[in-house]
């Protein structure tokens, strides 16, 4: 359970859910092609749908909260809209600089998002990680309930150890994002 939630259920953010789920029938559309890591997580916020769907698209809410524990965004531009640009640089607790780009693909107010990211940039600069997210907001008694996809669809060896950690890095992220919506 997360740090904000408690047992009366007053936080923003309750019944965390998740599962990375790995398995090539879970994650494939046909039995030939290979599994890609995925993670699934469901948070209960305790505010309106319309507010929670805002905290992903506006910049200055999207700042506050992305990222795991620890994380700044000092630069975060998103162009909430189809094909419209993300461009986030998180700051590590140990002031080191992490850029992320994408895009969004999909997005229907206040139900649904689907974007791209990518992040760790070789030398040539070619992402070593890409990730498509889909994250519905959906009514769930009076609060909303919020349920991320994130599929890896590329990553290098080279991200093995961010990508063993992307898991934690959401579920921080959201319990941030708890936090923000309880104090708006």
């Amino acid at each position: 359970m997360p740090a904000n939630a408690n047992a009366a259920g007053s936080s923003a953010a309750t019944n965390p859910e998740s599962s990375a789920v790995n398995s090539p029938a879970a994650n494939s559309s046909s039995a030939t092609e290979p599994a890609r890591p995925t993670i699934v997580l469901t948070r209960i916020f305790d505010a309106p749908r319309e507010l929670v769907f805002s905290a992903w698209t506006d910049p200055k809410h999207f700042a506050k909260w992305w990222g795991p524990k620890g994380f700044t965004n000092p630069t975060c531009e998103l162009d909430a809209r189809p094909g419209g640009a993300i461009r986030v640089f998180m700051q590590a607790p140990n002031g080191t600089s992490h850029a992320m780009g994408g895009r969004f693909i999909e997005i229907v107010p206040p139900e649904r998002l689907v974007f791209l990211t990518n992040a760790f940039e070789d030398a040539q600069g070619a992402p070593q990680l890409e990730v498509h997210n889909t994250v519905t907001f959906a009514v769930h008694e009076g609060k909303t309930k919020v349920t991320l996809r994130a599929v890896v669809t590329k990553a290098s060896a080279a991200v093995a150890g961010p990508l063993s950690g992307m898991e934690a890095g959401w579920s921080q992220s959201l319990d941030k994002l708890g936090d923000l919506i309880s104090g708006l």
